[in-house]
């Protein structure tokens, strides 16, 4: 049994007609004989909708019950005994009720495909997970279902259900989606002009990827190398030179010509790192693509050409655009170069634009090897040992060594040549194979001390000598480059892998990176520079300066300056870096903009959340003062109206309980405008704790004056340690949490606020038997305006623990709710002890009762 196949028909937003497409193509099927069914179709009082489903089978949904309200969905389990060819599921995305089968609708879908049945279903693009972001940014509605995009994208059809944003306007002004009573609002909000255009020109550009990878993997499956000129894409090829803003704009131009065209900067390095291009103007360049709609790519190829051909057909380019060659006429002996060689093996499917520029035929330079950096001493040692050496040798051999033989002498001055290539490199190894090639004749080769060979057997010995000496120093200062080039690259990877862990760690500042920087090149200053735009002054966003350096307000002031896009630079003051060290320079310089952006980002997500917290906040306090506070009012305003009524003689028993009603409303007033007054304190910083030693048994039962008599029981032990609080803070952070307390504990159930000593900490623990709390709630309970479960309005704004917790903050405590054992909540607030204890007062009961 294979696996069944996914349809998904996919809209902008509601009412662009999915479910309608849906139910028109299980009709042709059905027509058709094929087995479909309905497993769920949700019409929503459509009436063309509704008229669809007529003449279908529909699977019996599952009900299912859910706080005291019964509902309805997919029973998946039928739909397995059933067994159909289709199954017609509608909204993928669908979160299922509680007790279902599965959470979300598609993973009952991809139990019916594991089953082999196929799946034709819809979802609207705001439904997608990836594009939750972007949804809430233009319609302000953050969507609640989603459905992992990779769901969809394995779908093995995806048709798009289009509509102009006017038509969908007019379908809603006519009552074909929404009931009349809600059109209005709709048109005026989610459904304005320019949230439809948006949410279809995502619809289409999700689709148009998809479509995309489709052609991809075709290409790729089939083994089509040729172009297909399905959409416009220019790759750019960039040498580094100043030229490539020139060839970046032109094909940008070239590109507005035709919608939806791509721009791809390749920049093709040779695998050795050997390379003349300029690191400043590449960054440059890069930032300038990227402006412009782009992307950047960099590829490693030791044949610039063909591997400029193969990046092109990889991504189904369709025009490359070079420049003229800055070649001068001597320079074409080595060969046609990169536009020609580009233009001659494109083919007829890949058109090449040659642009010329400025910098035509002024010259390019050749790469210039970065060779192994010796030193003075080590060239100076192989100079001396590659001349001295060989002078020394002979000396020893013609006058007090016997004779060795001409093979051996030979071997002796080889090795010579092969110290001066290990200490001092090529040349003084060349040079140290000349002239002892020359001593060799000169001493060794017959007739002796005459540059002259009469045997031709030592001609043969001599240049093979010559040879080989060539040879094996070429070789040893190859061997020596590498090996420096390696550990040059060792060091670079080290500091770009502690650049990459500072990003995924996050616990590096810009400063620390900064000073890092400086410490890794030797320099006096370094100073993060940026301006608003090229016609502002330079400003200094960070900096590390050394005593003796002086600090960096322009980049012109710098030894050396990195740019990091046109506006920002890195600039460094101590010394010339060589080339080599730039592109390391420019990995630390791209880092430092990353943080600098990052920080930025930072304030201004804990801006933004301070603000979105505060408008909650008002949101919440707007809410309370309408209804919580109002109740109140409304008490003792109908209290004291009918006391000031002339047409009723109420009794002395009305009249004082109307007094306690007026009394009652006014306490409730009083204790809601303190916690809201005392919340506005806390979030604005305001509360200053006046910390001294008291004992708890002098506060907590002060704190117990809100609640009725007998309902809580107090275990403050004489022992305890004196605690350092504000008196004032403490007592009414009791007071609120045994409050709270009382409210959710059972008739004819005691609270119990019991203390005791722990370290240098005291703890007040506050246990009620009330219906307890949730562990995943525990500390939403703590949040502005938060009230658990069902309290009735009216019982508080939920700000008693709240105000409780900030004010033991405040004072350097902590408030954490716990599970009471056998049932309930627990209140634990911990304390700072005093240095001593009280003295013991026998007088003052144990235990209390009030």
């Amino acid at each position: 049994m294979g696996r069944g196949k996914l349809r998904i028909y996919l809209g902008a937003a509601p009412g662009v007609g999915k479910t309608y497409a849906m139910l028109s193509e299980a009709h042709r099927r059905v027509e058709r004989g094929t087995d479909a069914v309905v497993g769920f179709v949700e019409h929503h009082g459509r009436p063309r909708t509704e008229v669809m489903l007529h003449g279908l089978e529909e699977v019996p949904r599952r009900e299912l019950t859910y706080r005291d309200s019964v509902f309805t969905e997919m029973d998946v389990d039928a739909l397995l005994a059933r067994r159909p060819a289709v199954a017609l599921v509608d909204e993928l995305a669908h979160t299922n009720v509680p007790g279902s089968r599965n959470t979300k609708r598609w993973q009952d879908v991809e139990e019916l495909l594991q089953a082999g049945i196929d799946v034709v279903s819809t979802v609207n693009i705001q439904h997608l997970e990836s594009l939750g972001d972007v949804v809430e940014s233009i319609t302000g509605v953050r969507q609640r279902e989603t459905v992992p995009d990779e769901v969809v994208r394995r779908a093995d059809q995806i048709e798009l259900v289009d509509m102009s944003p006017q038509a969908l306007r007019r379908r809603m002004a006519h009552g074909n989606i929404y009931k009349p009573d809600k059109v209005d609002a709709a048109l005026s909000n989610y459904f304005r002009p320019g949230n439809l255009t948006a949410l279809r020109e995502l619809a289409l550009l999700w689709t148009a990827d998809r479509v995309d990878e489709y052609l991809r993997q075709y290409r790729t499956d089939h083994s089509v190398s040729t172009i297909w000129s399905a959409r416009e894409r220019i790759v750019v090829g960039l040498t580094g030179g100043p030229e490539g803003r020139t060839l970046i704009r032109r094909a940008s131009r070239m590109a507005a010509k035709g919608s939806g065209s791509e721009i791809l900067a390749v920049y093709i390095a040779r695998s050795d790192g050997l390379t003349s291009a300029s690191p400043k103007e590449l960054a440059v360049q890069r930032t300038l693509v990227e402006d412009l709609g782009g992307t950047f790519h960099h590829v490693i190829g030791d044949d610039v050409p063909a591997s400029l051909l193969e990046f092109a057909r990889g991504v189904n380019a369709t025009q490359i655009v070079l420049g003229s060659s800055r070649r001068k006429n001597w320079q074409y002996i080595f060969g046609p170069g990169v536009g020609q060689t580009v233009a001659r093996d494109s083919g007829p499917d890949l058109d090449v634009h040659i642009v010329t520029h400025e910098e035509v035929a002024k010259g390019r330079g050749l790469p210039v090897a970065r060779g192994a950096r010796l030193g003075r001493g080590r060239i100076l040692a192989g100079w001396l040992v590659g001349l001295a050496g060989p002078v020394l040798l002979s000396l020893v051999l013609t006058n007090f060594g016997p004779d060795l033989g001409l093979a051996n002498d030979m071997l002796l001055f080889l090795c010579m040549t092969v110290a001066a290539a290990l200490l001092g490199g090529l040349l003084p190894s060349l040079a140290s194979a000349a002239f002892g090639s020359l001593l060799l004749n000169y001493f060794f080769v017959q007739p002796v001390h005459r540059l002259t060979i009469t045997d031709p057997k030592n001609i043969v010995a001599i240049a093979i000598f010559v040879f080989v000496a060539v040879s094996v120093a070429s070789v040893v200062d190859v061997a020596a480059r590498r090996t420096h080039q390696a550990s040059r690259l060792r060091a670079e990877s080290e500091i770009l892998s502690f650049l990459a862990g500072s990003v995924l760690r996050g616990d590096t500042s810009l400063e620390a990176l900064l000073e890092r920087v400086r410490e890794t090149f030797a320099m006096e200053s370094v100073a993060l520079l940026e301006r608003a735009s090229e016609v502002d002054p330079w400003t200094c966003a960070s900096s590390v300066v050394t005593s003796t350096g002086k600090p960096l307000l322009r980049p012109e002031d710098a030894d050396v300056d990195m740019p990091v896009g046109d506006n920002m630079a890195l600039a460094l003051a101590g010394r010339v870096l060589p080339a080599e060290d730039r592109r390391v320079l420019a990995a630390f310089a791209a880092q430092a903009a990353v943080f600098l952006d990052r920080q930025r980002l930072v304030g201004e997500a804990e801006r933004a959340q301070q603000l979105a917290e505060g408008n909650r906040i008002r949101t919440a306090l707007l809410a309370a003062v309408s209804h919580d506070l109002r109740t109140p009012l409304a008490g003792i305003k109908a209290a004291v109206t009918s006391l000031r009524s002339d047409d009723v003689a109420w009794s002395e028993e009305d009249e004082a309980e109307l007094l306690a009603g007026i009394e009652d409303g006014a306490d409730r007033l009083d204790h809601l405008v303190g916690n809201l007054l005392d919340m506005s304190r806390l979030q604005t910083g305001t509360v200053t704790p006046l910390i001294r030693e008291i004992d708890l048994d002098e506060v907590v039962p002060m704190a117990l004056g809100g609640v009725p008599e007998g309902s809580v029981t107090l275990d403050i032990p004489e022992t305890l340690p004196m605690v350092a609080v504000d008196p004032g803070l403490l007592e009414r952070s009791v007071a609120n949490i045994v409050e709270n307390a009382v409210k959710y504990s059972p008739d004819g159930r005691h609270v119990l606020v019991a203390a005791s000593a722990l370290g240098d900490r005291v703890e007040v623990r506050v246990a009620d038997r009330g219906p307890g709390v949730p562990d995943s709630a525990k500390d939403r309970i703590f949040e502005p305006f938060q009230r658990y479960g069902d309290a009735p309005r009216g019982a508080g704004v939920g700000l008693g623990l709240a105000v409780a917790r900030g004010f033991a903050e405040a004072m350097g405590g902590t408030l954490a709710a716990e599970d009471t054992p056998g049932g309930g909540m627990t209140m634990v607030l911990t304390l700072r002890a005093a240095a001593g204890r009280p003295p013991v007062r026998p007088d003052l009961p144990a235990q209390a009762t009030s």
